[in-house]
Parts: structure tokens; C-alpha cells; sequence
């Protein structure tokens, strides 16, 4: 759906409560279904279509596929990039073996079955991360590789039947953009700033994409550059001059031949160095930045500086990269790009063995001896490691992959699923919470918002932490939640009280639950069945007697 659907449909709760349901009415008769057939333009902060409705660009990152990284295959040093993955599958099973590989894994890691299905999920576009190597030779004279464009073409045209919208991201440029594994360097140095001829090599293969695709609005835009010049490595210090002049130079190419499509910038630094922005130099220009929440425990990283650099520019933001950690934090930061009118892509759509995407690959048989051999260890025999990798041609199909529902109900606000207290709405004082003293700051999560945040556990592992909220009697949180269709689901909530019975009700859409707990012991407390509305459903958590810590709330 177009436009921020949830909080629309919010707005006209809200509306209909205050005697102002005209205006909510008028709100929601401008949402309308996405359909990628119409090409995509800034209207100042926004993105909108040709219809002038605004379009909040929903996506998943498409990577591992035309760039394979080397910790979605679990690998070691010798396999942490693409160059190395190729090398080592040659060096396993000889180089002819290893060219049918290729080959067939590029047609089974993403077929049409994929996007069939992340548009079935809710995702609206999907960023396919694209090596130049798949597409430009590399040496003296590079020429085309025609298969990089027929897979490319392949993905436009699925994207194109079932109704996303594609966002090229240039992940690894001619001669490396970071100097880093991520984007294939040969020598871990960003040789696309040091050597003019790899800067040319760029601009001549995004012209072969414009011109391939710059009357297809199925193609949203162009990602220039991902993630240039991190900080880490002393590349920004030295190179982040060249960025936005960069930037310019491909842009007036690509004028000169598209005057239509949407053009993605990100900083320097990982994407999120905007230092090097000075004015907008495109009408149809999107400033892009990456967010990851890697903090323990739990911490929701502040947004503020792209928000005011959006309001000095005055042009769309987009998150073109998120995920990368557990249900807490998608939730919450999807919840929060879009309280704030920016659209995101998580990354990445599938990798091997994990719960924290969409789906999950299974690890083939032998694959623990071809990992080893990543890492240093013995070569594994060539029997082996070929079934190994004939196994993993079938495993990486989506009908062999593991579906991870709570994932994608997560990053989309909807039940059935579990809601941690601490995500509450983003909407500010008396919209999505309600605190007595707005002095209190809390220590990790939401560190501006005056909600008490307190931490309550871990397990000892860094991807997990448990934080709660503690409300007092008249204090109350709101969430907004999403269901696909009518239904009931019956409801818990785990609470402790800090001393004594305390009391308080869930209510979902105006209908009131009440419900008590007692002690400082955790406490799972059953509710009884609530019904959901198709669309967009308002949760109000609130305590009347007593004084109530929560964890989460689960709809099942």
C-alpha cells in the first residue's frame, strides 16, 4: 500500500475519536495499491508517483546473490568476498565444475518463486546488491558479460509481474569503493578513487544499465555507490572530497539519456557521513543512509541529524539498508523510520543458517569441512566438496528454504506475534505514551523519551537482551498493530508489580480488558480473546492502581 497505510489509518481513529472523521475520511481515500507500473519522483520530502501519491518504498535487500559475502556462506578469511568464494570453489572442484556452479546458483538463489513471494509478504521494492565483475570485465579493455545483464533483466521482469519496484544498488564498483571485503576489493584499498580509469568504468557501466532500463518504471532509481569510504580504514579522511563530485559527474551522464528515474546518494562512512552533502544537484535525488543496532543491550540509535539534514535539503531519505538483529529492533526501527515519513529495505532477504531473515538456507552436508578449509584447514576431497556444493544449488531454492514468519510480522507491526512493551509508538506525549514526570531519560533504549526503559536480563549472548517498561497508576503506552484479517487472537502479557496487587487493562481499538498482577515475580497474565480489524489496530496499555513493569505482549 502507498503512503504510510498504518498511520493513516491511525489518523483516522484518532479523528473519528475527536469529531473530525471528514479529515481521516479524506486521509484514507488517498490511499490507493502500489503498482510499480508508474515511474517514481521527489515532491519535496516525499516520494510520490505519477499520481502525485506519496510512496513509502518497502523493501528487502536482495544480497548474496550477484555479490556473495563471505558470512552468509559462514566462511573464513579465505572465502570473506566474492573474489575469494569464486577462488575457493575453483581450487574444491576444478574450474569447469565451478563455472556450472556459478551459473546455477545465479539462476536459483533469486528465481521468480522469490519475488513472488516477497510481494506476497508486503514488501513493496526490492535493492539487488550488483558486483561490476558480473557485468564489466576487469583489465585493460573490459567488456560486457552478457550473462550479469540477462539475470538482471530476469529480476526486472519478475519484479515488473508481480508489482515491486527495483532499486540498483552499486554495491561493488570497478576497482572497490571501501577497500573493505564488501564491495570485492582485489587489494583492500579503495582504487575506484584512486585510479580515474575505475571512476570511467563506473560511469560507462551505469550508462549500459540507463540506457537498458530508462523507460521502465518498474526500476525505481539508481543507488550510485553503497557504503564509500569508511572512516575505520583513514579512506573517507582521504578520499570523501571526491564523493559528491563523483556523484555529480555520473549524475549529468545519466540526464543526458534519463531524465525520469530517482537517483539514490548515500554519505561517505558506511552511507551515514553527510558531511559531504552540500546542495541538491537533482530534482529527483533520494539521500540514503544504512542503520544497524549492534549496541548491548538493546539500543534504538537516534535518526535526528538525517532529519535535519532532510530539512536543509529538502529531498526524500531513505534507509536503504536495515536488519542484521532480532524482532525488538525491527520493529522498532520500521516503526520509526515511518513515524518519521522514511521508507526502508532490510537486509538481507536469506542467508545460511540463521532465524534472523525472512528465510534461512540449510547447511549441506559437508559443509562444516569446506567451512573449515575457508578458515585455514584441510582441503577437503573433491567428492566432498562437490556434493557439498551440488546440495547447496538445491538448498538455496526458496521451496528448501526455512520461513521465519515472526521476522517479517515484526517489521511489519503484525500479529499474530509479540510485541515488546518498550516498542511503543512514536508519536510523542499524549499520542503514544503518557508519563507523570518527563524528566526521566532512560539508560540504553529511547534514551530521549522520558518512558521508563529499565533493564532486565541477559542471557549472556550479545545479539540478546531483555529490557521493560515501568508505568504507574494514570500512565499509559500505545502501539500500533497490523492484521491482515479480521480475526481474534487471544492475548498475555508478561508483568511483574513492584510490590503488592496492581491493576490495569489492555485496550484494543476503545474495547477495555482488566487485569491484575501481583508480586515482583515475573508474571505471564492471560487475557482474555481480542479482536483485530483488518488494517490497522490501536493497543492501549495502561495502569490504574499500583505500580507495573512490563515486558511484552503476545497475540497468538
Amino acid at each position: 500500500m502507498r503512503v504510510t497505510l498504518s498511520r493513516l489509518r491511525a489518523a483516522v481513529w484518532r479523528a473519528s475519536k475527536s469529531g473530525c472523521g471528514a479529515v481521516g475520511l479524506f486521509l484514507l481515500a488517498s490511499v490507493a495499491p502500489l503498482h510499480a507500473g508508474e515511474f517514481l519522483h521527489t515532491r519535496g520530502v516525499d516520494i510520490v508517483d505519477d499520481q502525485g501519491q506519496v510512496v513509502m518504498l518497502r523493501g528487502v535487500g536482495l544480497g548474496n546473490w550477484f555479490l556473495p559475502e563471505g558470512y552468509m556462506w559462514r566462511f573464513g578469511e579465505r572465502g570473506d568476498r566474492p573474489r575469494k568464494i569464486e577462488q575457493l570453489v575453483t581450487d574444491l572442484i576444478g574450474p569447469e565444475a565451478a563455472d556450472r556452479f556459478w551459473i546455477q546458483f545465479r539462476r536459483n538463489y533469486i528465481a521468480e518463486a522469490d519475488l513472488k513471494r516477497i510481494a506476497e509478504l508486503g514488501f513493496n521494492s526490492v535493492r539487488p546488491s550488483l558486483n561490476a565483475r558480473r557485468f564489466l570485465t576487469e583489465g585493460e579493455n573490459p567488456v560486457s558479460v552478457a550473462e550479469g545483464f540477462e539475470v538482471l533483466d530476469h529480476l526486472v521482469q519478475w519484479c515488473k509481474k508481480y508489482g515491486l519496484y527495483v532499486i540498483l544498488d552499486m554495491h561493488a564498483a570497478p576497482g572497490g569503493q571501501t577497500g573493505a571485503n564488501i564491495d570485492d576489493s582485489a587489494h583492500d584499498q579503495p582504487e575506484l578513487f584512486q585510479d580515474p580509469r575505475n571512476q570511467d568504468r563506473l560511469l560507462d557501466l551505469w550508462l549500459r544499465w540507463v540506457r537498458r532500463y530508462k523507460d521502465e518504471p518498474t526500476v525505481a532509481g539508481y543507488d550510485l555507490l553503497n557504503e564509500p569510504l569508511p572512516a575505520r580504514t583513514g579512506a573517507a579522511a582521504k578520499y570523501k572530497d571526491q564523493l559528491e563530485p563523483l556523484y555529480r559527474r555520473l549524475t549529468r551522464a545519466i540526464r543526458a539519456v534519463d531524465s525520469r528515474h530517482l537517483i539514490f546518494v548515500e554519505g561517505a562512512d558506511w552511507a551515514n557521513d553527510w558531511s559531504v552533502f552540500t546542495t541538491p544537484f537533482d530534482a529527483n535525488l533520494v539521500y540514503q543512509f544504512h542503520y544497524y543496532c549492534w549496541n548491548r543491550p538493546d539500543h534504538l540509535n537516534d535518526i535526528d541529524k538525517y532529519l535535519a539534514d532532510r530539512r536543509r535539503l529538502q529531498h526524500p531519505v531513505w534507509v536503504g539498508e536495515t536488519g542484521e538483529k532480532d524482532n525488538t529492533i525491527y520493529w522498532a526501527t520500521t516503526d520509526y523510520f515511518e513515524a518519521n515519513r522514511i521508507g526502508w529495505a532490510f537486509w538481507p532477504w536469506k542467508k545460511m543458517e540463521t532465524v534472523n531473515t525472512p528465510y534461512s538456507i540449510r547447511q549441506p552436508e559437508g559443509w562444516d569441512a569446506v567451512r573449515a578449509y575457508s578458515r585455514g584447514g584441510d582441503k577437503p576431497g573433491r567428492d566432498v566438496a562437490q556434493k557439498a556444493f551440488d546440495q547447496l544449488l538445491q538448498n538455496i531454492k526458496l521451496e528448501n528454504c526455512v520461513y521465519f514468519p515472526d521476522v517479517v510480522n515484526a517489521l511489519f507491526h503484525r500479529v499474530p506475534g509479540r510485541v515488546e512493551a518498550e516498542n511503543y509508538g512514536h508519536e510523542g506525549l499524549d499520542q503514544s505514551y503518557f508519563v507523570k514526570d518527563t524528566s526521566f531519560k532512560a539508560q540504553y533504549y529511547r534514551t530521549s523519551e522520558p518512558v521508563p526503559i529499565e533493564l532486565i536480563g541477559s542471557d549472556g549472548n550479545r545479539w540478546r537482551s531483555a529490557q521493560a517498561i515501568r508505568l504507574g497508576a494514570g500512565e499509559w503506552t500505545a502501539y500500533t498493530l497490523q492484521s491482515l484479517t479480521a480475526r481474534d487472537y487471544a492475548g498475555r502479557v508478561k508483568a511483574r508489580s513492584d510490590r503488592g496487587a496492581a491493576e490495569f487493562t489492555v485496550s484494543l481499538n476503545g474495547d477495555s480488558q482488566p487485569a491484575s498482577v501481583s508480586g515482583s515475580a515475573w508474571t505471564e497474565v492471560r487475557l482474555g480473546t481480542l479482536h483485530f480489524a483488518a488494517g490497522s489496530n490501536r493497543l492501549k496499555l495502561q495502569v490504574h492502581r499500583g505500580t507495573v513493569s512490563f515486558d511484552w505482549l503476545s497475540f497468538q
